[in-house]
């Protein structure tokens, strides 16, 4: 090779050697047994679980129950860390995140040669004729600022995104802790009722075959007797039916919850007063902060540095092509400058799709806004009905109560029977289970609310979701 290509082929060598630092490929095969079998050995014993609990607790979030009970806190930090839809919204930041350094990236030069050719026969150093060429894009109009930008918005949305994926396993959680809080609830009305009305039987039987009472009334209540025994096993199959449920919601199997206290303090204590239901505040805090709406919002400034980057590639972009050529012996210095002309369009087609899909964000976003504005007029009345049932449901018991209370005295003083004080208390604890009724109506209500406005009214705030899974790495 003669002496004079030495500097040029050792230049590009130098470039080439560039790609020593590239990323190499790690395979990650998934199996599904070792997967199924991981998810099924979960537990809210984990040691990495209890670390991540005490280190959120130590940075705001207080529990609301005892100290060994699993409150709706703790359950819902343990679904953060356990449940697999925020590993899918953390996975969607991976990527946005991703995107904004691929939009950040420079393009590459590229190598190309204007002629690559041997002479035979030519004289001794004139044979080759090389001229590699490398080849520049220098983006125009600021394109890269603006692909930046969009790349920004996607990762803000991605942002707000998980937020509203926590917001929703919270949800979960809370909801099914109300449901195992009403169906235990239920089975101990049930079990008194049942207790009461065996009673009543006895003593019905009793004076059956004493020949004061008739077949028709003891076999009637007999009838009820069974109807009970079979309304126990439905509410014991509802307990198991909700337990089911949270254990979906923290991303556990059913087994994890063996042996865990729970604690209701949330739900028993919830109970904001109207004026905090229907304040102005919350509902344009909704509006503005809930995090499906500022993911769309985000979405909408993509749409619009989209837009601008469209407009600003009707506007070509240069390439410049520095080169050197040994040309037969002789040297030759290249500058050969390209770019698009644009004739036949300019980016109208284009332009005109990102002007349409700022329009549909612009419509998404409004249709958002409308829609949290009908949910939250749809369940802050269906709270105030509830309230309002409630109350009712409140006024009856206390008339029951007092009415069983009088019965009782009569009774005490020879005035009643005590086949009659039992028929009260039965009334009495049909009451109460109106009331339990009432009272479910009440706080799913509440719930409902809850998640219209993204506003805590059981215990504390939501803890911020962290955008590493706490599995990986606990703060």
């Amino acid at each position: 090779m003669p002496p004079t290509l030495k500097r040029p082929i050792g230049l590009l060598a130098s470039l080439l050697t560039v790609v020593t630092g590239c990323a190499s490929y790690h395979a990650a095969p998934i199996s599904a047994a070792q997967n199924a079998q991981a998810i099924q050995a979960r537990s809210l014993d984990d040691a990495r679980l209890q670390e991540f609990i005490a280190a959120t607790r130590g940075a705001g979030a207080a529990p609301d129950g005892g100290d060994a009970a699993w409150d709706l806190t703790t359950l819902t930090l343990a679904a953060l860390y356990y449940h697999p839809t925020l590993d899918l919204a953390r996975a969607n930041l991976d990527e946005a995140r991703a995107g904004v350094l691929t939009a950040r990236q420079l393009p590459n030069p590229s190598l190309s040669f204007e002629d690559l050719a041997f002479t035979p026969g030519a004289a001794a150093g004139t044979a080759w004729t090389v001229a590699p060429i490398i080849n520049f894009l220098i983006e125009t109009s600021g394109k890269r600022a603006k692909r930046t930008a969009e790349a920004n918005a996607q990762l803000q949305a991605a942002r707000a995104e998980l937020a509203g994926a926590a917001w929703q396993v919270r949800g979960g959680v809370r909801d099914a802790l109300i449901e195992i809080w009403a169906a235990e609830r239920r089975v101990e009305l049930v079990r008194s009722r049942l207790d009461i009305q065996e009673q009543l039987v006895a003593l019905l039987k009793s004076r059956f075959d004493a020949g004061e009472d008739s077949a028709l009334e003891l076999a009637r209540e007999r009838t009820n007797t069974n109807q009970l025994r079979l309304a126990v096993q439905e509410a014991d199959r509802a307990v198991t039916a909700a337990r089911v449920q949270l254990a979906g919601a923290l991303g556990v199997p059913l087994r994890a919850l063996d042996g865990a206290q729970l604690s209701y303090r949330a739900i028993d204590s919830a109970g904001p007063d109207d004026a905090a239901v229907g304040a102005d505040e919350l509902w344009q805090e909704a509006l503005v902060n809930r995090s499906d709406v500022q993911a769309l919002l985000a979405q909408y400034a993509a749409a619009e540095s989209a837009l601008a980057l469209e407009v600003a590639n009707q506007y070509p972009n240069l390439t410049l092509s520095p080169g050197y050529a040994w040309d037969q012996g002789q040297h030759r210095y290249l500058l050969m400058p390209a770019g698009d002309l644009p004739i036949f369009n300019r980016n109208q087609g284009a332009i005109a799709q990102a002007q349409a899909r700022r329009e549909q964000a612009a419509a998404r976003f409004t249709s958002l806004q409308t829609q949290i504005i009908a949910a939250i007029d749809g369940v802050t009345a269906r709270y105030a009905a509830a309230n309002r049932t409630l109350l009712a449901a409140d006024a009856l018991l206390r008339d029951e109560t007092d009415r069983e209370q009088q019965t009782v005295r009569f009774f005490k003083q020879g005035e009643s029977e005590r086949t009659t004080v039992l028929s009260v208390r039965l009334e009495r604890i049909g009451a109460e289970q109106s009331r339990l009724d009432a009272l479910i109506q009440h706080q799913e209500a509440l719930a409902a609310l809850e998640d219209a406005l993204q506003h805590p009214f059981f215990g504390p705030a939501l803890p911020a979701a962290t955008e590493v899974s706490p599995r990986v790495a606990v703060r």
